[in-house]
């Protein structure tokens, strides 16, 4: 059997501000990497999560997306994994 709990969540202002600045940058993280990919695709070639993490690592050197490296790189890599489950289960077949 499982259980589920409920908790309520009521960030400080501050806490909001930093919750909603890090989820902007891992949709940024996403979508750049999700283009980075299906770029790589139309040119017939395989990009993996370590060639997505370091892509990120060059993104963060950039002075346009420096602001990444005020966030935790936590959320960002994990959006990356993601991204990989995401792609691994396309071409597996198994898509939801």
């Amino acid at each position: 059997m499982k259980r589920a709990y409920r908790y309520r969540f009521c960030p400080t202002d501050a806490q909001a501000a930093e919750l909603l600045r890090t989820f902007g940058c891992v949709r940024k993280v996403y979508n750049m990497a999700l283009a980075a990919r299906t770029e790589a695709w139309t040119r017939q070639e395989r990009v993996n999560y370590h060639q997505t993490s370091a892509m990120l690592t060059a993104w963060k050197q950039t002075g346009e997306l420096a602001y990444l490296n005020e966030v935790s790189s936590v959320p960002l890599q994990q959006a990356l994994r993601h991204l990989q489950t995401a792609f691994t289960h396309f071409f597996g077949r198994r898509a939801k």
